[in-house]
């Protein structure tokens, strides 16, 4: 004899099918309207760091920036002479305002970590405090406490890159985790307190902190590793402490300015692109609307978490050279 289970959501079914209910998509929509957000690590519209920003003005989110000192007037020059309207454009036909571009070098936790010949150089003096507290501080000013509820750490520094881990000297292993890594931790401690409770932090990782990736050196795999690390210590601290979450994106290669530092970009993005199980390379834009959800109302669930955007390519083990070279 069979058994007819009726099922536990049966009733709702006649509430969503009816026809003076909108389509149940609508309802799922990002909506950061009202949100305050500031992305860290936008020198340009090539990144992943602007696709965010994008992604979440397109949600409705009031977004600000911090820019490394010394792109910071090429940055603010190309946008005022209209060289990124293209890449600016959102959907509704406007074009992606900054509420506020601040100067920040995340080397530093405040002004006077930064040596003389720093803040004497012609592309910081005049630019104030460019520090972590810097811009903590100038948050504050602009905007007072409780007024923050997104923070993007899309950050990386590894002078060494380009070496092999072994080659790698004691200072550039160091500033690879302290600018790479250490940061999200420094940004956390001092901008937290400026959030509203139930805000979110994000950073930006790659596969390299677990699995040996060739030629991206320098420290470079040790620092992603900390910050893997770290998001869960964070997460758990800074929930406790102030009820936000924090997580980490791991992304897939993207031949992005940025990442022409580390010498072997296409290769890994054309590796990743034959080997992955979705083998259409990966759009920054797919990296910004993640981060736009993992940043929403949507994913209050979702902390200490490393959500991977790679097309799918960290879970092979095997590439498909290696079983069929034909293809």
């Amino acid at each position: 004899m069979k058994v007819l289970l009726r099922s536990p959501n049966a009733n709702l079914l006649p509430l969503v099918n009816h026809a003076s209910n909108r389509d149940i998509t609508r309802m799922l929509n990002i909506d950061l309207a009202g949100k305050r957000a500031l992305v860290a690590g936008v020198a340009d519209d090539a990144g992943f760091g602007f696709a965010i920003a994008k992604s979440l003005a397109e949600a409705g989110a009031n977004v600000s920036v911090g820019t490394w000192p010394p792109a910071l007037n090429i940055f603010m020059n190309l946008m005022e002479r209209g060289k990124m309207d293209q890449s600016r454009m959102l959907s509704n036909g406007q074009l992606l305002q900054f509420e506020k571009i601040y100067p920040l070098d995340a080397a530093y936790d405040t002004l006077t970590d930064a040596p003389e010949d720093i803040r004497s150089n012609k592309r910081y003096k005049d630019t104030g405090d460019f520090s972590i507290d810097g811009l903590a501080r100038r948050i504050e000013t602009d905007f007072g406490r409780d007024s923050v509820d997104i923070v993007i750490h899309s950050l990386a520094n590894g002078p060494e890159v380009k070496k092999p881990l072994l080659e790698t000297s004691r200072p550039g292993y160091l500033t690879a985790l302290s600018v790479s890594a250490y940061s999200l931790v420094s940004m956390v401690s001092r901008l937290a307190p400026l959030m509203r409770k139930g805000g979110s932090f994000l950073s930006l990782t790659y596969m390299a902190s677990e699995r040996v990736i060739p030629g991206y050196g320098g420290g470079m795999s040790s620092a992603k590793a900390a910050l893997e690390s770290d998001t869960r210590t964070l997460a758990f601290e800074a929930g406790r402490k102030y009820g936000i979450r924090v997580n980490t994106i791991s992304a897939g290669p993207l031949a992005s300015r940025a990442a022409s530092a580390i010498g072997i970009i296409e290769k890994m993005v054309e590796y990743c692109a034959q080997n992955s199980p979705l083998t259409d390379p990966l759009e920054a834009e797919e990296v910004g609307n993640t981060a736009a959800f993992l940043s929403s109302p949507l994913a209050t669930g979702i902390t200490g978490t490393i959500v991977y955007v790679d097309k799918g390519y960290h879970s092979m083990g095997m590439s498909q050279q290696d079983i069929n070279p034909t293809q």
